[in-house]
């Protein structure tokens, strides 16, 4: 797999460039093809990433977490899009918690719950709770940059591995 002008190796050789649940969740999976890159954790945030390391927008996505009350009970999911489409939030991803209203997680509660920076996020080692809403366009996907749990690295994955996630649910998010 290359994107952009990344140096990626298999991710099981550098757990060092992966937040704690995000090198668990690597271990775990029989297939070797999720790579790592280091990065400046100074450009981890997608836009920048993609300028300076030439990676194309449609070969991004991001995951963001979201949540909803439902009888008092907090719902969170993990939502996975490419970088350049948004999220329906109050349309499919409300539906789909069976929520009234639904929002983005606040940052300090989202890298609380998760054990992973803010920024590098990802649906890799999330709560064995936690839906994964993964957009069609990123489970039709051959290989996508993600998160790796922090802003110093970022992960090469296939669409079919994200869409193949215990708890994910692949669907039409982007609005």
């Amino acid at each position: 797999m290359s994107m952009g002008s990344l140096e990626w190796v298999p991710a099981r050789t550098r757990s060092d460039l992966l937040a704690d649940p995000v090198a668990t969740a690597v271990g775990a999976l029989e297939a070797d093809d999720v790579r790592v890159a280091e990065i400046d954790p100074g450009l981890s945030d997608t836009a920048v990433f993609c300028e300076r390391y030439g990676v194309r927008m449609d070969e991004s996505a991001n995951c963001v977490i979201v949540s909803g009350r439902r009888n008092g009970q907090v719902r969170h999911a993990a939502c996975l899009v490419l970088a350049a489409a948004r999220i329906d939030v109050n349309g499919v991803v409300r539906k789909w918690l069976d929520v009234r209203k639904v929002s983005f997680a606040p940052q300090e509660e989202a890298v609380s719950l998760t054990g992973m920076e803010y920024g590098g996020i990802t649906p890799l080692g999330l709560p064995d709770d936690w839906p994964v809403l993964v957009d069609e366009a990123v489970a039709a996907h051959p290989g996508v940059v993600i998160g790796s749990g922090v802003r110093r690295s970022k992960l090469a994955v296939s669409g079919a591995l994200l869409g193949g996630l215990k708890g994910a649910e692949v669907l039409r998010l982007a609005g």
